[in-house]
């Protein structure tokens, strides 16, 4: 999730990538009007097949600059070679400049991935822009949030569980509401799941108690939520049912039938195995389809 969650960062507002190059990374962006995601699939350039993640190209009339976006959540030793290979075939295809950068919620393999990867003589020499979580700025303002949504969800993936997770939260929320409904889902899942538990119930008791920034998409979301827990209420109270019948017959539940009945997910399934307990013979059976 977390892989395709930068990714389609990226992917839904391609000048995130120009933005985080100039001005989280200082590198040298040149001027453009036009901010496009391009084929990934480079291997009508190289002979070999080559995929990169995403490529965003920056146009100012032309193609000024070629963006190869890599999220990277390991080491892998592959991308010293592949990774020049992505850049060769942009700058052929394009007819531009060239550059490479990875985004990693992981400091240390933020430090790997920057790492120069030498080409050859004379000077030839890769230098990855590297987009971790110390360069991703801490956004907490819901105007500037607002402004631009997908920083604001990478800054609660990079910075979530810190003392500021919750305040970054609340505005990456607030300004995920303004969005289309595919876009907040997705947001709302990785804001979510980048902050630590306490934050998380925090985030939610405010969003269930009508706090500020409650919207049709918090609502939305506390009554999903609403829903799903009285479903998992019902799923248990059956599951237990089934137990409870069996125990008081005297029967021995298998752990492996144990373990069935509290898994399910299917109210009708329980419910079948409800009236199954109350009359077979041995506990073992229960789960067998052929069993009256």
């Amino acid at each position: 999730m977390i892989h395709e969650a930068l990714l389609q960062l990226f992917h839904n507002r391609p000048e995130l990538a120009a933005e985080v190059l100039r001005d989280a990374l200082g590198a040298p962006v040149p001027g453009f009007t036009e901010a496009r995601i391009e084929p990934a699939d480079l291997t009508q350039v190289v002979p070999v097949e080559h995929r990169a993640d995403l490529v965003v190209l920056l146009l100012d009339g032309r193609p000024v600059l070629g963006i190869v976006v890599e999220a990277q959540l390991g080491r892998d030793p592959d991308k010293e070679y592949a990774w020049p290979s992505y850049l060769v075939a942009v700058r052929a295809r394009y007819r531009c400049r060239a550059c490479l950068l990875v985004a990693t919620t992981d400091e240390a393999i933020a430090a790997w991935c920057a790492e120069p990867i030498d080409l050859g003589p004379p000077d030839w020499v890769l230098r990855p822009y590297v987009l971790g979580p110390s360069a991703v700025p801490v956004v907490t303002e819901p105007s500037e949030a607002r402004a631009r949504p997908e920083l604001a969800v990478l800054s609660a993936m990079a910075h979530g569980k810190s003392a500021a997770g919750l305040a970054i939260a609340t505005a990456a929320l607030a300004a995920a509401a303004g969005l289309d409904q595919e876009r907040q889902d997705l947001y709302l899942d990785v804001v979510l799941s980048s902050l630590n538990e306490a934050a998380r119930r925090s985030l939610e008791e405010r969003m269930k108690s009508g706090y500020e920034f409650q919207s049709d998409f918090a609502r939305s979301y506390v009554a999903k939520g609403r829903l799903e827990g009285q479903r998992e209420g019902r799923l248990e109270e059956a599951a237990s049912a089934v137990l409870k019948v069996l125990e008081a017959r005297g029967l021995d539940i298998p752990p492996g039938v144990r373990e069935r009945v509290l898994a399910s997910t299917d109210m009708s399934e329980l419910d079948r195995w409800l009236r199954r307990a109350a009359v077979i013979a041995d506990a073992g059976a229960l789960l067998d389809a052929t069993s009256s």
